[in-house]
């Protein structure tokens, strides 16, 4: 087996074994549902509201763009974060000392956080099928859109995600991105229809992926007259595709060059640098 395939299959055990560690782990496992905990809160509260003099209801028109805002927000910051973390404890150096060893660094850290957003948004259709309804996934069209829809939404942000954490560096920096990105979803169409925004915020929310995700989920969760109430009365699924596949491939070609000038920049001495300005901080 050439050096790369060793590598591709160091990352899938890694992505297996950082998995097991997730889901056995209490602490894990409530970072990872605490979030879809908190969004479920949110709909059931607005399970009894209507959008304007439709008979849709907020919560469910809510549902399929929450779970599109999971896998943006999560696919987006979750990779960038844990390129930060493990820059700064010293294991993307050590993945960098290895023979192709950041090859099986990025797929392990890819495949873990993808899997780890895939289960946050099937928690969030599972428990809002049971508390909120009017989810109509049913035929093999509705489970194709929904399986398109998911993956290349994945697609489309975990390369972001990788390109974010290499180019900011610190966690302290980091969460300073995640005010536009709440921003984004705000006026993406995720907890009130779009068509109920004024049109230039519109036309800023369709050049970002959050409002696609959204509309594609949508078209593949709701009967077929909630299209309705979408912009030009159509689901507009060449578009998504479109959009998000446009993400996906600027994502994958610009990952791999800011995350390998990344990895040959990154030291010892750096690491420690960082390491002690993270102490000052905190002293």
């Amino acid at each position: 087996m050439s050096a790369k395939g060793v590598a591709i299959r160091a990352g899938l055990r890694r992505t297996r074994i950082e998995l097991r560690q997730m889901f056995t782990d209490p602490q894990g496992l409530a970072a990872l549902f605490l979030f879809p905990a908190l969004i479920m809160v949110a709909l059931f509260f607005m399970r009894n509201g209507s959008f304007q003099q439709t008979n849709f209801g907020l919560a469910v028109l809510a549902l399929p763009g929450v779970m599109g805002t999971i896998i943006f927000f999560n696919g987006v910051y979750t990779i960038g974060e844990s390129l930060v973390l493990d820059r700064e404890d010293g294991t993307l150096l050590r993945a960098k000392a290895t023979p192709n060893g950041m090859i099986g660094y990025f797929i392990g850290r890819i495949g873990t956080n993808a899997a780890a957003v895939t289960v946050q948004a099937l928690a969030v259709l599972i428990a809002g099928w049971i508390i909120v309804g009017g989810v109509s996934l049913s035929g093999a069209r509705s489970w194709f859109d929904l399986v398109w829809v998911v993956v290349l939404g994945l697609l489309a942000t975990l390369p972001l995600g990788a390109v974010l954490g290499a180019v900011v560096g610190t966690a302290r920096a980091l969460f300073f991105v995640t005010m536009p990105m709440m921003l984004i979803v705000g006026i993406s169409g995720i907890f009130y229809p779009i068509t109920a925004l004024p049109a230039w915020l519109q036309g800023i929310a369709q050049v970002l992926p959050c409002y696609w995700l959204g509309l594609g989920l949508r078209s593949a969760l709701l009967p077929d007259s909630a299209v309705d109430i979408e912009i030009g009365h159509s689901w507009r699924h060449l578009e998504t595709a479109g959009v998000l596949g446009a993400w996906a491939v600027v994502g994958l070609v610009v990952a791999p060059i800011v995350l390998g000038r990344m990895a040959r920049n990154e030291s010892g001495s750096k690491m420690d640098e960082r390491r002690d300005k993270a102490l000052q901080r905190a002293y």
